[in-house]
């Protein structure tokens, strides 16, 4: 069972549904149910997290360039289906722009949502 743990700008996040409650009981103190993720603040509550799901089975990943995990839609096209597999997603010009929760999720969302990666910066 593989995570991903992704950097953000002031915190680590994932997202993973545990089908085994007994898990989720144990990380809910991290469950951020807003936007439907889990969030450590610290890089002490990240490795514990991680070494937690190491310890019950899962190959956890920590992900700091997102570029593989990034696919975008225009702003106005309907999200719903591509947000639920999605860790965070914010506006960028005329595009919704989605860190996907894995790479078989962003490549769904261009197979089957017509999404597309989002091209990276040429400086």
């Amino acid at each position: 069972m593989q995570v991903y743990f992704f950097k953000t700008e002031n915190k680590w996040v994932f997202k993973y549904f545990f089908e085994d409650k007994s898990l989720f009981r144990e990380l809910a103190n991290y469950y951020d149910r807003g936007n439907y993720r889990f969030e450590m603040r610290s890089i002490p509550d990240r490795d514990k997290v991680k070494a937690f799901l190491e310890s019950k089975g899962f190959d956890v990943e920590i992900v700091e360039d997102t570029r593989d995990f990034l696919v975008r839609i225009p702003k106005n096209q309907k999200y719903a289906s591509i947000l639920k597999n999605s860790v965070a997603n914010w506006l960028e010009n005329e595009w919704r722009i989605f860190l996907m929760k894995d790479k078989i999720s962003a490549e769904l969302a261009e197979m089957e949502e017509g999404a597309e990666k989002v091209p990276s910066k040429t400086t």
